[in-house]
């Protein structure tokens, strides 16, 4: 009888804990809601400047790249006709 009745306060003290543990998740989910809908806007825009400034870079490295690939282009030129044409 003993053993029953410690099965039923260890059940009912699993009960209480979880159900306090329930609560305090949405008191904590209800009170960093506002904070979440703050930054949600804040961490958008810093996404996006991320973003815009990865494409001006690659943009950048193209605008160098393509003017150096020519000129080699121009350079190999002649070896390129002169291993043609032997």
């Amino acid at each position: 009888m003993f053993t029953l009745l410690a099965l039923a306060v260890l059940f009912f003290t699993g009960a209480v804990m979880l159900a306090a543990v329930t609560a305090l998740k949405f008191t904590l989910k209800l009170v960093l809601l506002p904070l979440k809908l703050i930054f949600v806007p804040i961490i958008a825009v810093v996404f996006l400047v991320k973003l815009i400034v990865l494409v001006a870079v690659g943009a950048v490295v193209a605008a160098v790249l393509i003017p150096i690939a020519i000129v080699l282009c121009l350079v190999a030129l002649p070896f390129v006709i002169a291993a043609a044409a032997a």
